[in-house]
């Protein structure tokens, strides 16, 4: 990190995410983004308002005291030269308790508004919502408005105005002040006048806007009672915002409705007075205590900055590195303490420096209330909000737990901890010093020392991480080998494909039919766990691998099985002399990252990773910006993910915002057309609009629309591919009908065109929820990309010699037909065991669907049949059959410890156990056989 980037994430950035946080709420009241800037403006002066304040009277207070020394500095410097002027000087500075460097106090308030410019500029001036944004007379607040035409030449009107406004302002403010302040000031307007000239007009309105508040401060400040006429102007104020939203407002949200009206109360509380003199932690008779604040900031600085941050990272480190652009997982915690240390520490500090004894013991006794609840919230509220992406967004499937979670008896019971926790807190704030102190020692030291773990476990994956960035540059391009007169064998995984989508799927879209001619569909398909960690080993390695069985050698460690199984097919391919590849095998080495070195000791076998940044969908520029969205995204929202989760429940779900944080998207984020808007994050607004991308989804798009492109057929041989695509299990929002990735969604009119396609023979899908349709549309997209592959092999002779094998390792728990669930639990619905199974077989010409019985730990003898004789597994000697199958009940496992870092002993974790046979869709064949 360099010491430009260092200063921008802790001075520059925690003023960028506030200012951007505003632009994103006042967004919510009105999409203008004049309005926008206009709150933004406001807000920002209003909470610096204090800040200035008192930047202002130190600046006063240090013209006062330079105004009665300056006879005496006069006569000293006339008199005397040289060294005795020097010592003269130091002297009647000592004796007049004066020291040089004061005079910086003089430029305080100048001081102060640089980085508030700084972050203003930056995150303004790269808006792309303000492209093409227009605002009375200016038509694109993203360019300079070239408002006034003299003849042929066109000069910009509102930097004139924002500079005209800025002297006007200064030349009151400087009223009595010394010539050289005023020309100080008078200097200043006139560079922001350069620098501000050519900017986009948005971020000159913000700025002109800025300098018309500073005007009407100034001004205000002249009146013989200016803190009274304060108190009625917000007390005005408020009661006009309380009659519009009452009675005038068009906001359909209650919430927001409750936000302004909160907003217009507190504006009546200055008028009231109530709380003068009375509140015994504002009296300004108790002495301020540095050293509490302090410690607060430093608290609330680790456990946002640090502590959480780090606990989501070493959750699964591999998922937060680009190999592409390697950086180590825990610059995420550095670029997030920074942030956290910049905001509680040095901003927070600054206001504490420059505030009076009553303010300053508010802050102290805020922030070790703020410091007490954060901890509570964090530890033991919201802590079941599901699974997490590396863009820090929530599972949405997770609607049972979030429901529960955001309901109001669980609300109402957070607020009232939290109310009774403040009330203690604060008490022991008033009576027991001593022992705030020492509360706050424990603290720290508690989470630094959980931090450490954290680091260190992090710091623990990097060796592995930097080798798969080095296996990625090195390799040479994917490549899949295929023959056109040999035999061809293909398995390939759809993680979380679902097999009941695929009548309706053929029914929306007929042309699947005559790609997919061939195959036979089996929809009695069985799994034998929900998540990848429990499916994958007996998908590919057959019957030895399946849970119940992993867990009987109970000896080895859960990794070794693992890789053990991925390993089977392969290799007896590879040693019945086919041309063997091998690509994105999931938890290959028990990493999130595939570590395909597992296949090492086979150098016949041809390994790639072919997920993770290889292949784009789009340009070259749009790969770019997705980096630099992808960068920025991890810079900022670590930190606004770690405050959402020191918030009490009312505020986690606003703060959480659909997973946007209130992010919003920069101009140098987009293509080179300016038209597509190329996020990490989708936000999605409903069933049928969303904007932005979703990266993931991307990333394993990518790989299967190049499928034709990195096909190499050759004219001899046998060859084997077993490969890995997560297309499916990234749902996004797509572009109906064509179901490919857009920066804008808007399928209203086709959803309502179409409704009745969910409806097959009679038999209603339920699709009532966003998760539903996400999950649909990329099943279409992953069966669409796979149909013109196939199109691609029947064009180049290599379809009718070729056995393919398409088949999911899980279903998902979607609960879409009432007649699949057998209990309460979100696991028991038969769609989270029942993983999609295509096989075409050689030279098989007809679509046809089979209900007969089948698991994916057939799909080894499904492959091998009549290619290799009597298959035996390589590591254990054991024959490879579906004999299993038929030996009584299947027994499933419910489980919700997917994570491998977490479940990698040498047995799986307790879970709930199921037991099956036969037709999975007669729910009276499913039995709960217990927990162990």
């Amino acid at each position: 990190m360099s010491f430009g980037s260092f200063f921008y994430q802790l001075l520059i950035s925690p003023i960028e995410l506030l200012l951007e946080t505003i632009y994103g709420v006042a967004g919510l009241f009105c999409e203008s983004a004049g309005f926008c800037i206009f709150a933004m403006s406001m807000v920002m002066n209003i909470l610096l308002l204090p800040l200035y304040n008192q930047a202002d009277a130190l600046q006063a207070k240090e013209r006062d005291i330079e105004k009665s020394m300056e006879p005496y500095v006069k006569h000293i410097r006339k008199t005397f030269s040289g060294d005795e002027r020097f010592m003269m000087l130091q002297t009647y500075y000592n004796q007049a308790h004066y020291k040089p460097y004061y005079t910086l106090r003089g430029s305080l308030p100048l001081l102060l508004e640089v980085p508030f410019f700084i972050a203003a500029y930056h995150f303004l001036s790269h808006l792309a919502e303000l492209q093409h944004a227009a605002l009375g007379p200016i038509a694109d607040l993203g360019a300079p408005d070239g408002l006034l035409v003299l003849g042929s030449a066109t000069l910009n009107a509102l930097p004139i105005l924002m500079t005209l406004i800025n002297v006007v302002s200064s030349a009151i403010y400087t009223r009595g002040a010394p010539l050289k302040d005023k020309l100080t000031l008078y200097g200043v307007a006139l560079i922001f006048l350069v620098l501000l000239y050519n900017s986009p007009s948005g971020l000159v309105f913000y700025w002109t806007l800025n300098n018309l508040f500073s005007l009407f401060k100034n001004i205000f400040y002249k009146l013989k009672n200016p803190r009274k006429a304060l108190r009625l102007l917000l007390a005005a104020g408020g009661a006009a915002l309380l009659i519009y939203t009452l009675f005038f407002s068009a906001l359909d949200k209650l919430i927001l409705k409750a936000l302004l009206a909160a907003i217009a109360l507190a504006m009546e509380l200055p008028l009231l007075r109530l709380w003068k003199g009375r509140a015994p932690l504002l009296r300004s008779s108790r002495p301020a205590d540095y050293r509490l604040f302090l410690l607060g900031g430093l608290f609330l600085a680790v456990l946002t900055g640090v502590l959480i941050p780090s606990a989501v990272v070493v959750s699964s480190p591999e998922e937060f590195v680009q190999l592409t652009d390697y950086h180590s997982p825990s610059v995420h915690v550095v670029n997030a303490a920074l942030c956290a240390f910049g905001t509680f520490v040095i901003w927070l500090g600054v206001l504490y420096y420059l505030s009076g004894p009553k303010l300053r013991n508010a802050l102290e006794a805020g922030i070790w209330i703020v410091s007490g609840l954060a901890v509570v919230d964090y530890m033991f509220f919201g802590t079941d909000m599901g699974e997490i992406s590396s863009e820090l967004i929530y599972d949405s499937s997770n609607v049972y737990s979030l429901s529960s979670l955001f309901s109001p008896e669980a609300i109402i019971t957070n607020l009232l901890v939290v109310l009774l926790l403040g009330l203690l807190l604060a008490f022991l704030f008033v009576k027991k010093k001593r022992l705030v102190r020492g509360a706050y020692a424990v603290l720290l030291i508690a989470i630094v020392c959980m931090s450490g773990v954290n680091l260190v476990q992090i710091q623990r994956a990097v060796p592995v991480l930097k080798q798969a960035a080095a296996d990625m540059q090195e390799k040479d391009r994917a490549r899949i080998s295929l023959s056109k007169t040999g035999n061809n064998v293909v398995v390939l995984m759809l993680d979380r494909a679902i097999s009941s989508y695929i009548p309706y799927l053929f029914q929306e879209n007929p042309q699947l039919e005559e790609q997919f001619a061939g195959f036979t569909y089996y929809p009695n398909a069985l799994s034998y766990g929900g998540h990848t960690n429990f499916s994958v080993p007996s998908l590919f390695g057959g019957y030895e691998y399946t849970p119940e069985e992993l867990n009987k050698r109970s000896d080895e460690w859960l990794a070794d099985k693992h890789n053990e199984a991925v390993k089977v097919m392969p290799v007896l391919f590879d040693e019945a002399g086919y041309d063997v590849t091998v690509c994105d095998i999931p938890y290959a080495g028990y990493r999130w990252i595939p570590n395909l070195h597992i296949y090492d000791e086979y150098p016949d076998i041809h390994t790639y990773n072919t997920e993770y940044g290889e292949f784009f969908y789009g340009t070259e520029e749009e790969l770019q910006s997705a980096a630099a969205q992808r960068s920025r995204l991890w810079k900022r929202n670590f930190f606004c993910y770690s405050l959402m989760k020191c918030s009490p429940l009312v505020l986690q779900k606003p703060l959480y915002h659909d997973g946007t944080y209130y992010m919003r998207v920069y101009s140098n984020d987009l293509s080179a057309d300016q038209d597509l808007v190329q996020t990490v994050n989708q936000a999605i607004w409903d069933m049928s609009h969303a904007s932005g991308r979703n990266s993931n989804f991307l990333n394993s798009y990518a790989v299967l629309n190049a499928l034709p492109d990195i096909t190499v057929v050759s004219e001899s041989g046998d060859c084997f591919l077993m490969m890995t695509n997560s297309v499916t299990h990234s749902p996004a929002l797509l572009d109906e009908p064509s179901y490919t990735p857009a920066a804008h969604v808007d399928n209203a009119d086709y959803d309502a065109a179409h409704q009745d396609r969910f409806t097959y023979e009679g038999r209603e899908m339920l699709v009532t929820t966003v998760e539903h349709m996400t999950h649909y549309q990329t099943n279409m997209a992953a069966l669409m990309k796979l149909g013109a592959w196939l199109d691609y092999l029947r064009e180049n002779g290599v379809y009718d010699n070729t056995r393919i094998i398409i088949v999911a390792d899980h279903g998902y728990r979607l609960r879409q037909f009432e007649s699949m669930i057998f209990g309460e639990s979100s696991y028991e619905d038969v769609m989270c065991y029942n993983p999609l199974l295509l096989v075409k077989d050689f030279n098989s010409s007809t679509l046809t669907t089979d209900d007969s019985f089948m698991t994916i730990a057939d799909v080894p003898t499904l492959a091998m049949k009549d290619l290799i004789a009597d298959p035996v597994n390589p590591f254990t000697g054991k024959p490879i059959n579906s004999d299993a199958k038929f030996a009584g009940e299947q027994q499933v496992i419910a489980s919700s410890d997917w994570q491998i870092t977490v479940n990698q002993g040498k047995t799986f974790l307790p879970a709930t156990w199921y037991g099956v046979r036969d037709n999975i869709f007669d729910l009276s064949n499913w039995e709960k056989l217990g927990n162990w």
